[in-house]
């Protein structure tokens, strides 16, 4: 019997988009099997026989590729920006600039960030079931008390989410600013931000540190190197 896989992951095993994201462009009828549009998510392929299309491009399953990056301060982690302003991608060799990002860091923000072409692996660290955790330093101004950091780890509201630090401790602080250390699970929109900003917070500088058991290391701003097996494997476990 032919081995067949669902059309969804397929389509992330391609490098297309995460599982999730290549359901709704299954949907939205943006994905043809030789030529014909199809729209049921139980769909199955037959790898290297059937021809997948999205939006009349074919897909070809690409070998997988897996980047950690230090993303300096001032790019975006867009494809595009109608800014013009510099994108990670930038910092690239050309051929690799296929690859999507495992989540995001905001403008302003620096530090640890994978690009990949496996939406499996997107899933698996950016859905908050899997509860991969993250770490970054905050500098902010002003002092942080204990109470406050404990209050983090409670869980607070802001616009409607539940923001939560699963660890926060000081490392440092003086009159004008304070260095914390939070690590996060599920990695809401801007969430150490807004955690800072509820309670009227500058935050100065955000960088993310470690990403599951990979840490940021000396790998320097705008530099990238490609993850081991078995970092693969430690992330995904």
């Amino acid at each position: 019997m032919p081995a067949l896989v669902r059309l969804q992951k397929f389509l992330a095993d391609g490098g297309v988009a995460s599982r999730r994201a290549s359901e709704q462009m299954i949907l939205d009828g943006r994905i043809a099997i030789n030529g014909q549009i199809v729209k049921e998510l139980g769909t199955k392929v037959e790898p290297g026989r059937d021809r997948v299309s999205v939006d009349g491009k074919p897909v070809n399953v690409k070998r997988k590729v897996y980047l950690a990056l230090n993303k300096p301060r001032g790019m975006v982690c867009s494809r595009k920006d109608e800014h013009q302003r510099p994108r990670i991608y930038d910092l690239l060799p050309r051929e690799w600039e296929h690859l999507h990002s495992v989540g995001r860091l905001d403008y302003n923000s620096e530090g640890l960030i994978f690009l990949t072409n496996d939406g499996e692996f997107s899933l698996r660290l950016t859905h908050p079931r899997y509860g991969v955790r993250k770490k970054y330093i905050a500098v902010v101004e002003g002092l942080v008390s204990p109470d406050l950091l404990r209050e983090f780890c409670v869980g607070i509201y802001h616009e409607g989410d539940r923001l939560k630090a699963e660890r926060a401790r000081l490392i440092s602080s003086t009159s004008g600013q304070s260095t914390v250390e939070l690590e996060l699970a599920e990695g809401k929109y801007r969430e150490v931000r807004r955690l800072f900003e509820s309670r009227g917070r500058t935050m100065k500088r955000l960088v993310r540190v470690q990403i599951g058991k990979i840490k940021l290391g000396e790998l320097r701003p705008g530099k990238w190197r490609t993850l081991t097996e078995t970092e693969i494997k430690s992330l995904l476990s």
